[in-house]
């Protein structure tokens, strides 16, 4: 098994450095593939960063509390426990050259590149745009550049309907990423979106995933159908890819919310105090979800839904656009609220509120 490079990813897009809040698998301990290595939390999101295969934990660069950058290396996963980093060329890499300063995400990118260091201009500080222009430039002349390089910017997204053109548009206005193309089941190779190339269906994942673009976005909404939704996330975990929360600019999210990762927050959205957001849960346009609420994994507010105070909702929820749901109200998993409801009291697992009623009826 060749050994593989840990990097951390791009937790929220508007902050390029997380805090590595916890180690959970130590220098040398062996792992098995989707254990959990550890946990980074920014100011609004928090991520748990997986094996994305067996084998042994080596070379941690960090320590619990530090701050990590995107794109740099957190550890290694190796075939063996005695296996060093220095017998990997770790210690090899090139020193900077003399009057060359670089940001970790900019110098990560160049040396994935094996861009010349001595060819950036000494003194002022090299960002990671200064470098992909360096490369868009090396491309223009020619010159060789390995197939496969690592971009902490780079997303995918799958699905080319309503939801993936929201999402395209989200991701535009965010301009902290760059779209790599879209895969779609359904939409031929070479078929445009918004501008943007159809890259394949579901077989193209490992060879994208290959060429360095280890982020994406789940655009299936699943209304009607969560276990579509579900089915994509489980293909982009197989391929090795990892899904951020997304935050629309105009969106409000408190500072004291937590989104898990593979969350969705559209335009206008609010998120209040302290509430929990589950994995792959989609809070659309215009929906509340006011202080203490928790969502359960896949659930998905339609726009202009609101959530009271102290709501919990289950796994797999769907609740319908301009559904009003009170104080303190749990809605079991799997349960499906019509739009325009007005929910007052506890909602069973897999029950149907009809659209424009009133819970109970």
């Amino acid at each position: 098994m060749p050994t593989i490079s840990i990097l951390a990813p791009l937790v929220n897009p508007n902050e390029p450095e997380a805090v590595l809040q916890v180690i959970y698998a130590p220098d040398r301990q062996a792992v098995s593939k989707g254990d959990v290595l550890c946990a980074l939390e920014t100011t609004k999101s928090t991520m748990e960063v997986e094996a994305p295969t067996a084998g042994y934990v080596v070379g941690w660069r960090f320590e619990q509390g530090q701050v990590v950058p995107a794109g740099e290396r957190l550890c290694y996963i190796a075939d063996s426990a005695e296996w060093s980093p220095a017998e990997a060329g770790e210690s090899s890499q090139s020193p900077l050259p003399a009057g060359r300063r670089f940001t970790q995400p900019a110098l990560a990118l160049a040396r994935e590149h094996d861009l010349d260091l001595e060819s950036f201009a000494p003194g002022a500080l090299i960002t990671e745009a200064m470098v992909k222009e360096a490369i868009q430039g090396a491309r223009s002349k020619g010159l060789a550049l390995p197939e496969s390089a690592f971009d902490p910017t780079a997303i995918l997204v799958y699905g080319g309907g309503g939801h993936g053109k929201a999402l395209i548009e989200l991701l535009r206005a965010q301009g902290s990423y760059r779209i790599a193309g879209l895969v779609d089941d359904g939409i031929s190779i070479g078929a445009q979106i918004l501008g943007l190339p159809v890259l394949g269906g579901r077989d193209a994942l490992p060879e994208i995933y290959k060429q360095g673009v280890w982020l994406a976005v789940n655009a299936v909404g699943g209304i009607g159908n969560t276990g579509a939704r579900i089915e994509v996330f489980r293909r982009l975990a197989d391929a090795g890819f990892t899904c951020p929360a997304l935050i629309h600019h105009t969106a409000f999210v408190e500072s004291s919310a937590q989104l898990s990762p593979g969350v969705q927050v559209l335009p206008h959205a609010y998120v209040g105090s302290q509430a929990v957001i589950g994995f792959g849960s989609i809070i659309n346009t215009g929906a509340i979800v006011s202080h203490d609420c928790v969502l359960g994994e896949f659930a998905n507010l339609s726009p202009g839904a609101i959530l009271a105070g102290e709501v919990q909702v289950g796994s797999r929820v769907l609740v319908g656009m301009g559904v009003t749901v009170n104080l303190q109200v749990k809605i079991g998993a799997g349960a499906r609220i019509g739009n325009g409801a007005t929910v007052k009291t506890h909602v069973p697992e897999n029950a149907v509120v009809r659209a424009g009623s009133t819970w109970p009826e």
